[in-house]
């Protein structure tokens, strides 16, 4: 039965013959990395793409994945979603978190962070990231064409124009700011004045062989926005070490992710920390991880954090020490699954955060019960 349908199939739809090297960097750009899975490969030289039949197929899955729900949109739209990574969120993730850190401890003690803070600063990494990834791709066109991984970005794979994207990046940008408009005018200026990073970041990795420690500088704005966006201004005591860890972790983080493209990236000619560290990676790693734990102590105690704060900071070194100590650069697959996991990694930090700060009332509370129960 099985054999009867592909046979239907090959004689209704258009397959490629080409050969097993092709076929190979198919599965290199589709598969290798875990960003796909829709490439099938069959005997003879034929090639067939999956996606394809489920455009032909009369049955059409759906999936709440955010790639399900690219998937299932209409295809003049896809592009466009693709462009601003919205099939991948962890990059939104990786923006979002430092700023609900920042709004974690700015809330008052015993209370939980501000919730309307929290879904305005959710929208604005959704929008920042995709005007980020926007720009990245077209600054990048020439390049993403010559490298497996991002030949089939829609800009590099000439879906969109670069008009189109300055056009869509427009759009993106005017609802970004409608979001920075929601806040004080010290972080109206403050968000502001973030949009040079976000502009001239994809331009680093020409220059330096430190591109990630300027992502680090850009990514981790919001840990002094969303302080400011709750209090009104910034405590530096407490939003500097933060935003220095927060530069800490990408460091690590996209260390780890710009291992996946080392051989490309020599190829071209760009630069990353990856080729900068090489074999010394782990150590340097470890560094970071070390700078980054020091500076989220030294936040906490400027914040008056308590014991879950701390105990969230020490699963988190557990975390990243496990992921240096695991790691394998030389496998881009494992590298992908360790960037992937600093979600993880930040999510336990906010726990920590939140319930740390719930912690402070009832030590507040024991500490005027046993006032009272002094005599005069």
């Amino acid at each position: 039965m099985m054999s009867v349908r592909l046979f239907t199939l090959l004689n209704s739809h258009q397959i490629r013959r080409i050969s097993p090297q092709t076929c190979y960097s198919c599965l290199s750009s589709i598969q290798r990395y875990k960003n796909d899975d829709t490439a099938a490969v069959f005997p003879s030289g034929f090639c067939f793409v999956k996606r394809d039949f489920q455009k032909v197929s009369s049955k059409r899955s759906f999936s709440l994945t955010p790639a399900g729900i690219v998937n299932a949109a209409p295809s003049s739209v896809q592009p466009y979603l693709r462009l601003m990574r919205l099939d991948k969120p962890i990059g939104t993730w990786l923006l979002y978190l430092p700023c609900t850190w920042s709004i974690g401890l700015a809330a008052d003690p015993g209370c939980l962070p501000d919730l309307r803070m929290l879904a305005l600063f959710g929208t604005g990494a959704l929008l920042m990231r995709g005007a980020g990834c926007t720009i990245n791709d077209m600054w990048d066109k020439d390049f993403d064409k010559k490298v497996s991984r991002t030949a089939m970005r829609p800009i590099a794979a000439g879906q969109i124009s670069r008009f189109q994207a300055l056009v869509f990046l427009g759009g993106q940008l005017s609802l970004a700011l409608g979001v920075l408009l929601c806040l004080n005018y010290y972080s109206i200026a403050l968000g502001a004045a973030s949009l040079s990073l976000v502009v001239t970041y994809p331009l680093m990795k020409r220059i330096t062989y430190w591109p990630q420690l300027v992502l680090g500088l850009t990514f981790n704005w919001g840990a002094l926005l969303g302080w400011s966006a709750v209090m009104g201004s910034c405590d530096w005591s407490v939003c500097l070490p933060l935003y220095f860890s927060g530069i800490m972790w990408t460091l690590i983080y996209d260390t780890i992710y710009a291992h996946q493209d080392k051989d490309d990236d020599i190829k071209l000619g760009v630069k990353s920390t990856a080729l900068r560290f090489q074999e010394q990676t782990k150590p340097w790693l470890s560094a970071f991880t070390v700078a980054m734990l020091s500076g989220l102590v030294l936040a906490g105690v400027n914040a008056n954090q308590t014991l879950p704060y701390y105990a969230g900071v020490s699963t988190v070194a557990v975390h990243l020490a496990h992921q240096i100590y695991s790691l394998d650069i030389y496998k881009p697959d494992d590298c992908w699954k360790k960037f992937a996991s600093n979600r993880n990694v930040g999510l336990l930090l906010f726990l920590g955060i939140v319930v740390g700060n719930l912690w402070k009332k009832r030590n507040d509370s024991q500490y005027e019960t046993h006032l009272n129960s002094i005599p005069n």
